[in-house]
């Protein structure tokens, strides 16, 4: 669906418009931000509250999981509900999770508090993208959509900046707390300045079923990903506790292979239950029809493919540049910075490249960019790379990033009626976030694996063998690399004595090498959403086809 004539001969916002557009963004700006400014951070809090690799995925990917289980129950809630009143409950209850991430003093209370984070997004992320929807028309809406994808690359660009200068001049709490005030200040402005809106009638009926289904489906494909290294592909590894439960390195299995056929099975079971739901004309959390439209299912497999090689980087690089290379959480933020700079430089033209080369084009564009960038990254990266040499080719993936995110969303929406608009936005968003997650996993489960390799191999050519090189090799692989820096940090004083050099020079270009086929996955996912992008362009050339009657019983 197109936009009308009366649609693309719109009236120019109002200031107020503009206003609320400034607002809802810096809104958006904040939970995107929250969910990479813990990278540079991360170091110091696995150091702090003496977490492993497996927390550290979790304290990223739990906050992304949970936001890509609940965006499509949200999204449909701010249609009936009114966005405004969910993005202002939103904002409330992501303070109080932000306060009790930065009270936390261990790992535990911290994954709860990222949780209740997630809530708070959750209601925020929807109701952002759908009033710009709703308030913006014809040539301001693409505007407004190239304003909205800019906050999400920029802001996910700058997180690792603004977390390294919290981490280094305050402490890693300041990386929660910092939302307590920009929350306060959104909330007021959203008050004044935000329109409600709603969408369209709506069905009868809650489908409690289909968000718990997407919920089970998802959180265990993330929990296989993440845990598959530790706790074993098919053999169990160790031992699993849960709920007081245990699940015994003597079992015939290990849970993980269980846990991936659960995912397979509940959302196999959620796509079914959801064309049940349309059938007998109730209520659905996801409208399945909406992915007639090409533009819409290659948009969204572009976006969750840009979001896998994103959070690739975002997790993996900062351990790699403080614990392999020494710098400190502000050094590093600063290379991770480079991205932001390359983001901002390329949704600042992405509106002149999309009247060139259109919107799809300019997609394609950026997701070149990207899989140059991340793939020139893996080949320089070592135990010795300047960290100048790692931000130049950042530049060029932010480049890329900038572009692909800034002309992405309006493609995506550009078909969806703006009726259900909530509901397109929502699943955009959760998309993204499935990707945010599976990147984060994608990304640790590659690096444990590697370093399983690796770091061994590394410590043998400098003639540490034996149970020192494994012991050496597996702490540092489940501390995430922090056995490193705290070698780095006792010299000689360490109980490695005088050998402490020389194995410090050989974790780090363990580390590195890990590092290295870690970037190599996210740059294969680029890859794919590179093929994604070339799809997209080819369906924007033909006309949307009609949807089902159906759906425009949803949304008259």
């Amino acid at each position: 669906m197109t936009d009308s004539p009366s649609a693309t001969e719109a009236a120019a916002p109002s200031r107020r418009a503009w206003i609320g557009l400034a607002v809802l963004s810096a809104g958006l700006g904040m939970i995107v931000l929250d969910g990479t400014i813990v990278g540079v951070a991360l170091p110091d809090i696995i150091r702090d509250l003496k977490m492993d690799l497996t927390d550290a995925q979790w304290v990223n990917s739990l906050y992304a999981v949970l936001l890509a289980a609940l965006l499509l129950s949200t999204g449909r809630l701010s249609d009936r509900w009114g966005r405004k009143r969910l993005f202002l409950i939103g904002i409330v209850i992501f303070m109080a999770g932000s306060l009790l991430a930065a009270m936390s003093e261990a790992s535990g209370p911290l994954i709860a508090a990222r949780a209740v984070q997630a809530v708070g997004a959750a209601l925020i992320m929807p109701s952002t993208l759908s009033t710009v929807n709703a308030t913006f028309r014809g040539k301001y809406r693409a505007t407004a959509f190239g304003i909205w994808g800019a906050v999400i690359s920029g802001a996910a660009a700058v997180g690792p900046l603004a977390g390294g200068a919290l981490t280094q001049w305050g402490s890693w709490q300041w990386i929660f707390l910092v939302n307590i005030p920009l929350g306060a200040i959104v909330f007021i402005a959203a008050m004044v300045t935000v329109p409600e809106t709603k969408g369209g009638k709506a069905r009868p009926g809650a489908d409690v079923d289909g968000a718990l289904l997407s919920a089970i489906g998802f959180g265990a494909l993330v929990f296989a990903v993440i845990e598959g290294p530790d706790l074993g592909w098919w053999t169990p590894k160790s031992e699993l506790h849960i709920f007081g439960l245990v699940w015994p390195t003597t079992a015939p299995i290990s849970i993980v292979p269980i846990a991936l056929l659960v995912a397979v099975v509940a959302l196999a079971l959620f796509v079914v239950w959801e064309r049940h739901r349309a059938k007998v004309r109730r209520s659905a959390l996801l409208d399945l029809d909406l992915f007639l439209l090409p533009t819409f299912s290659w948009g969204n497999v572009t976006a969750a493919m840009v979001a896998v090689g994103e959070f690739t980087i975002l997790f993996v690089l900062p351990l790699y540049l403080i614990n392999a290379l020494g710098l400190d959480v502000m050094g590093a933020g600063l290379v991770l910075a480079a991205m932001a700079i390359g983001a901002f430089v390329s949704g600042a033209m992405a509106r002149h490249l999309a009247a060139k080369f259109g919107s799809p084009g300019t997609v394609l564009i950026g997701l070149g960019l990207e899989f140059a960038g991340i793939l020139a990254v893996a080949f320089v990266i070592t135990a010795t790379t300047p960290g100048w040499l790692v931000a130049v080719p950042l530049v060029v993936y932010g480049l890329g990033l900038g572009l692909a995110s800034a002309q992405l969303t309006g493609t995506v929406l550009r078909d969806v009626p703006m009726e259900v608009s909530g509901q397109g936005s929502a699943t955009q968003s959760t998309v993204r976030q499935i990707g945010s997650a599976l990147g984060t996993a994608f990304a640790g489960a590659a690096l444990s694996v590697a370093l399983a390799l690796t770091l061994p191999a590394a410590l043998e050519r400098e003639g540490i063998t034996g149970t020192q090189a494994e012991t050496l090799a597996e702490t540092t692989r489940q501390s995430a690399g922090s056995t490193i820096s705290q070698l780095r940090a006792e010299g000689s004083a360490s109980p490695l004595g005088d050998h402490t050099d020389a194995a410090v020079h050989a974790l780090a270009g363990g580390f590195a090498d890990g590092t290295r086929w870690a970037m190599l996955i996210g740059a294969a996912f680029l890859l794919l959403g590179f093929v994604g992008a070339m799809r997209l362009r080819a369906a924007s050339k033909r006309p949307a086809p009609e949807l089902p009657e159906q759906v425009s019983e949803t949304v008259s």
